[in-house]
């Protein structure tokens, strides 16, 4: 592992974004670099919050949901950021649940559908 802090340049090829992505994620205050002259210097603390921000964005949930959740643990500490966590996750289940149900309904429908066509085809 190398040392820290990491360049800009490393934090894009670590976590396999864009400079667009990770200048992005700073101007919405989602990560905080350390500034040393033009050049920006990522920390243990900014690689957790990219490991999370990703890990978020992978769950479906928005980057200012995210951000107001990373933000939750700087105001009232772990225990409200973890229950934060739960109340998003038991919303995000919710909806991919309803995704689910609606992509096995379209399945199913597109497979009767594609048997009908089958059967004029060769019927």
């Amino acid at each position: 592992m190398s040392d820290l802090p990491i360049s800009f340049k490393e934090m894009c090829a670590r976590f396999d974004v864009t400079p667009r992505t990770l200048r992005y994620y700073e101007y919405i205050e989602l990560l905080q670099p350390r500034k040393d002259g033009r050049n920006r210097l990522y920390g243990a603390r900014e690689l957790a919050r990219m490991k999370l921000i990703l890990r978020g964005k992978q769950f479906g949930f928005s980057l200012e949901e995210i951000r107001q959740w990373l933000e939750l643990y700087q105001s009232e500490g772990s225990e409200a950021q973890l229950r934060e966590f739960v109340a998003m996750a038991d919303r995000q289940i919710a909806v991919l649940e309803q995704q689910r149900a609606a992509v096995a309904a379209a399945l199913q429908d597109l497979h009767k559908v594609r048997r009908e066509a089958l059967g004029q085809i060769t019927g």
